[in-house]
């Protein structure tokens, strides 16, 4: 057995490895695992149609696009759009509410072209819109929706000349709804109308008291970035009416926290801004829509539960509560009920999207038994013998019931607790010995091979023990020591922020040899020389756990790693750390009956376009190089020939991508 704790199962499917990694919870309906150990993609769901991932990665690099890789599912994107708004059709249906469903896409969440256009393309039957938070993504909206008929919510802070672009757009025939959110922009958007002569459709965005759950729940609430107060919104509201303004007031919006995993946060969240929304139509306020905001989860780790990684309600659920609740405070007060809009950018883009990268290599702690030499310390005596003792417990008394202690002898269990703090101790005495002179360097690495291999003896053993047996803590801890790091060809700080700035959770694992048991525990350690890059907590069932079930690595073979469901957020708070730039990407479609067609290639950023990203002139690089080359061969340290390679290789590096091509 290798460097791993797993004990190998006597037979080991493909469905074993779908079960293992969750594929068949958090990937259904549009990833699954195939006889061949690889992961398979179906983007149309249960529409027909699948791609062996594997086999689709492989062409893709004949086309000359290299790993690491960002492959987005446009027709994942399209199946998300349809998945909303037949909830809500179901919702509206279901309760007879006399109102319609009309969301919009935060660009914050992915404002990569292709994906904003896709999005807004494929909603345009629905008058899908989208929300701005800022005035270059207010930018992109008004390029990308030409539907008079589809909403622009302005959300985000608003200077002068934001708040004027959103009333001019309305005269252009679009349909801008300014979000008060802080309590200064109402005198902006009443100066800009005078001065206009015209005012946008305005939205107001009310600070609900209401405490959520999950990772973001310090961003709701009375301490919240955004929102009015009750105080605020009503002065907002008097201000307004004063201006002649009350009369452009449609839209109520609020927002209780990105990825809610308890559904009952949002049914209270409804019913308190259901609440003000009856009240404004009472103050004089046409209304007529409210913005229930983003947050609306998804199941990343596959257990259906609060955790957060996950949600305790699914899709239906939450278009059912959003109808019902809302109907129940309108209908008593003989208020209509408004048209619903959501911001639901997490639940429409996280699954359209693989990071697929490669695994450069690996390490482990050194665990053969290096040989005996004549005269060695009593100290390397001490781990030779300690070593024997463990292999003298033979791994099929383990696996039966014949773990008590007999008479005076110790259990087996006993036994390998007390080799272990043997060792431990041993290799203690070994450092301690080198520190005052005593032991040679080559000594020293003797003792920690001697070490590693005994601790791997007992993991071997401890892994055949029958399950519910009462292991000490310290041993149970054996997984972690003797894990592999896996070098993984990215960086986490482009592709992955999330994994290192909020601990966020991502299903990742191999795509292909899914087939066979995995042998090793491991994480990964990416590019970048910063000791927090690294992946090194994975998806548990409703928990997470520090060690991911890996396979060995074969000679000339790849290994390729997925990250899954990181179409949100991952691409646009990336950052440039260690001047690692954007991936290549490609957008795939797959048309029914058809082979798939690549629709579009972002060829990721080259050596040169960072090195020009932080004001570096990569030509005048070249030169400096050039001109230390020269001298160097004139001083006969540096030949003609090496010189020419030399330059040759800084002149590829140049154009290629950031990341390991060999």
């Amino acid at each position: 057995m290798s460097v791993s704790t797993i004990a190998a199962p006597a037979s080991w499917t493909a469905a074993d490895g779908a079960a293992l990694y969750g594929i068949d919870r958090w990937g259904e309906p549009y990833f699954s695992v195939n006889d061949r150990g690889h992961v398979m993609v179906q983007p149309r769901a249960e529409r027909g149609g699948s791609l062996d991932l594997v086999e689709l990665v492989r062409e893709l690099q004949g086309r000359d696009l290299s790993l690491p890789l960002l492959i987005r599912f446009d027709d994942i994107l399209e199946d998300r759009l349809e998945r909303l708004h037949a909830a809500f059709d179901r919702a509206i249906a279901q309760y007879g509410y006399d109102g319609r469903y009309q969301g919009v896409f935060p660009v914050k969440c992915n404002q990569q072209r292709h994906v904003v256009d896709q999005l807004v393309e494929s909603g345009r039957r629905w008058h899908f819109g989208l929300e701005a938070g800022s005035k270059a993504e207010l930018l992109i909206a008004l390029s990308l929706l030409d539907d008079p008929e589809a909403l622009l919510i302005c959300n985000g802070t608003k200077d002068q000349r934001y708040i004027e672009t959103a009333i001019l757009a309305r005269q252009l025939g679009r349909q801008p709804v300014v979000v008060i959110e802080q309590a200064d922009e109402v005198e902006r958007i009443i100066t800009a109308s005078r001065e206009l002569g015209a005012a946008p459709l305005i939205g107001i965005r009310a600070k609900l008291s209401i405490r959520s759950t999950g990772r973001w729940s310090s961003s709701v609430g009375e301490r919240a970035k955004f929102g009015l107060s009750v105080p605020d919104l009503l002065a907002t509201v008097e201000a307004l009416r004063q201006a002649n303004l009350l009369g452009e007031l449609r839209l109520l919006h609020f927002h209780v926290g990105s990825q809610i995993n308890d559904i009952a946060v949002l049914k209270d969240a409804l019913q308190e801004a259901g609440q003000i929304y009856v009240e404004l139509t009472r103050l004089g306020a046409p209304m007529g829509y409210m913005d229930v905001g983003g947050g609306l989860g998804i199941d990343y780790d596959g257990s259906r539960t609060a955790s957060a990684a996950s949600t305790n309600y699914s899709l239906q659920n939450y278009a059912n509560d959003v109808v019902a609740t809302v109907q129940e405070c309108c209908l008593p007060h003989g208020v209509a009920v408004p048209t619903l809009v959501s911001e639901s950018g997490r639940a429409l883009a996280s699954h359209f999207s693989v990071l697929v990268f490669d695994v450069l290599g690996s390490d482990a702690l050194p665990q053969a038994v290096p040989p005996a030499l004549g005269n060695e310390a009593l100290i390397i005596r001490n781990l030779r013998e300690t070593y024997r003792q463990i292999t003298a417990i033979p791994l099929e008394t383990l696996a039966g019931s014949e773990l008590a202690a007999s008479g005076d002898e110790p259990s087996p269990l006993e036994r390998l607790q007390e080799a272990w703090n043997d060792a431990i101790k041993f290799k203690d005495d070994a450092l301690a010995a080198f520190r005052l002179g005593y032991l040679s360097l080559p000594e020293r690495g003797l003792a920690e091979q001697l070490t590693w291999a005994s601790c791997q003896a007992i993991a071997e053993r401890l892994a055949q023990l029958p399950p519910g047996l009462n292991v000490p803590e310290e041993l149970q801890q054996l997984p972690a020591v003797l894990a592999s790091t896996y070098y993984a060809n990215l960086s986490v700080f482009r592709s992955a922020p999330d994994t290192w700035a909020i601990d966020q959770l991502f299903p990742v694992l191999p795509i292909q040899r899914l087939h066979e048991a995995p042998q090793r525990l491991g994480s990964f350690a990416d590019l970048t020389c910063d000791s927090d890059g690294k992946i090194a907590r994975f998806i548990d069932r409703g928990q997470h756990k520090p060690l991911l079930e890996l396979h060995p690595l074969r000679a000339g073979e790849p290994y390729w790693i997925g990250l899954f469901l990181g179409g949100a957020y991952q691409e646009v708070m990336g950052n440039l750390h260690n001047l690692f730039g954007s991936t290549n990407a490609v957008h795939i479609r797959l048309p029914e009956g058809g082979r798939y067609t690549v629709d579009h290639v972002v060829r990721g950023d080259t050596n040169a376009e960072v090195l020009e990203a932080m004001e570096h002139d990569p030509p005048r690089l070249l030169e400096r190089l050039r001109v230390a080359s020269e001298a160097a061969i004139g001083r006969g340290s540096l030949k003609i020939s090496d010189a020419r390679r030399l330059m040759a290789h800084l002149e590829t590096s140049l154009r290629q991508t950031t990341y390991l091509q060999g």
